[in-house]
């Protein structure tokens, strides 16, 4: 018996519609959404390590203005909820973004799965700003007056000293945040992102298979955590300098 030819008899016999198991159309779909999610939670990652990293840098600058709108920015991404935040990129500055002629109606330059990057960059960004200033605290006084002895700026002594050092002491809180991003992803359904969780609602509301679909969401992303954490783990233990964490 065929893999399809199974759960469509599973279906007829128990009830139980794994519909994208053996109909083609809700297969491709599944597809997709696993796709899109997949992209929107690479993209989120990395985006909000830049932001982490730019942060964390612009912590330690000689400007009070700097500082204090870094402090601002962490508070207000830190204190309200990340869908607010998605909701808030999406109408509000999406509106405010130039647009163009997408074939009789107009097109932002940004669209859904832009802004839910942005916004979810910025929110775990405003996270990884304190988990990176935390490691570049743990690293000693006398590595950064090497650092400077041996010629470097500030900024180059914080690429190339501080930071790859404060980056494995870290490493195990900013694990934790990374994980919480990616659950967080699945937000981005307010927004219309086809992802995987707007791409189930989709088809429990055309099959009505709620059980069914949110098993499967549920053993996905059960599944990307796993390889997640797991990747973390072994980068950390590759990485790990005894006497730095």
């Amino acid at each position: 018996m065929e893999f399809a030819d199974y759960f469509l008899e599973l279906y007829e016999n128990t009830g139980w519609n794994f519909v994208f198991l053996y109909e083609q159309y809700e297969y491709d779909r599944v597809l997709e959404g696993m796709w899109v999610s997949i992209k929107l939670i690479v993209a989120s990652l990395i985006f909000s390590l830049v932001v982490g990293f730019i942060g964390a840098w612009a912590q330690g600058v000689n400007s009070k203005f700097v500082r204090n709108a870094i402090a601002g920015y962490i508070q207000l991404f830190r204190n309200t909820p990340p869908f607010v935040q998605i909701l808030f990129f999406y109408f509000v500055l999406g509106n405010l973004v130039p647009t163009y002629d997408a074939g009789g109606y107009q097109e932002g330059y940004i669209d859904s799965f832009g802004w839910a990057v942005i916004s979810l960059g910025f929110f775990a960004g405003s996270f990884n700003v304190e988990i990176f200033r935390s490691g570049i605290e743990a690293v000693p006084e006398s590595t950064r007056e090497a650092a400077e002895a041996l010629g470097y700026t500030r900024l180059m002594s914080y690429i190339h000293v501080i930071f790859p050092l404060a980056f494995r002491v870290c490493l195990p809180s900013l694990n934790n945040n990374l994980v919480n991003l990616l659950k967080t992803t699945t937000l981005a359904y307010g927004i219309a992102v086809p992802e995987m969780m707007y791409t189930a609602n989709q088809i429990w509301s055309d099959n009505v298979n709620v059980s069914e679909m949110m098993i499967f969401l549920f053993l996905f992303y059960v599944g990307l955590v796993a390889i997640l954490v797991y990747g973390m783990h072994k980068w950390e233990r590759k990485m790990k300098i005894p006497g730095y964490g």
